[in-house]
């Protein structure tokens, strides 16, 4: 049985996925690149370190990578307050609580959004670690941010809740099971082959999947 739950926070407790591409499209846009808009959601999830280059190229990331990343955050910052929880954030977190699983929010964001979105959802009442892309070396899809999770809990049965397909591959890397949401607007079958065992429409769907299947019984 599990004895932790790794949660994304982006797309997964919060709806800022679309912010973001937003934010990123406009700080390509400050240097004259454009890159489409879809390009970039198919990028969200994935840490800044790691997008730049996958959207463009590493010549790009070598020129311009740093002032993009701060003129996303820039751009961030204008759309921050447009961002709301899921409306079965609250009732997962209180759901995994309930059921005795320790809980780790991993988030490849920067701490300052974090914290705000930790306000948003309560988290910190809830969430027994909250880990960031500035604690590690390498974001999503490395495994990073997932096995300083597994570190710090010394915990021998995690799983992971995510909405993208980085989500997957960083636990697939990380060896933890992988639980899917549709709510950053991935696709059943994308998040299937990047590695999930199960994929939810909603957090109410994943939370009866994680009582049925994951939890510890009480």
């Amino acid at each position: 049985m599990a004895d932790t739950v790794i949660l994304d926070v982006d797309g997964t407790l919060v709806d800022s996925n679309y912010q973001h591409a937003l934010a990123w499209y406009r700080a390509f846009r400050r240097h004259d690149i454009t890159v489409p808009v879809w390009h970039l959601h198919r990028a969200i999830g994935m840490g800044g370190d790691q997008l730049v280059a996958h959207v463009t190229s590493q010549e790009v990331e070598d020129a311009h990578g740093d002032d993009l990343r701060s003129e996303h955050s820039e751009e961030f910052d204008g759309l921050i307050d447009e961002v709301a929880p899921f409306a079965e954030t609250e009732q997962l977190l209180r759901g995994l609580r309930d059921q005795g699983l320790r809980m780790v929010l991993a988030t490849s964001g920067g701490s300052k959004h974090a914290e705000h979105f930790l306000d948003l959802i309560d988290g910190r009442s809830y969430a027994d670690d909250v880990i960031t892309s500035g604690d590690v070396e390498a974001s999503k899809p490395a495994p990073d941010l997932i096995e300083l999770a597994l570190e710090r809990e010394h915990s021998g049965d995690a799983v992971l809740i995510g909405d993208s397909v980085w989500d997957g591959q960083a636990g697939v890397r990380a060896g933890v099971p992988f639980l899917a949401v549709r709510t950053g607007g991935f696709s059943a079958d994308e998040l299937t082959e990047a590695g999930a065992e199960f994929v939810a429409h909603d957090l109410t769907e994943l939370l009866d999947h994680v009582r049925r299947e994951v939890s510890t019984p009480q």
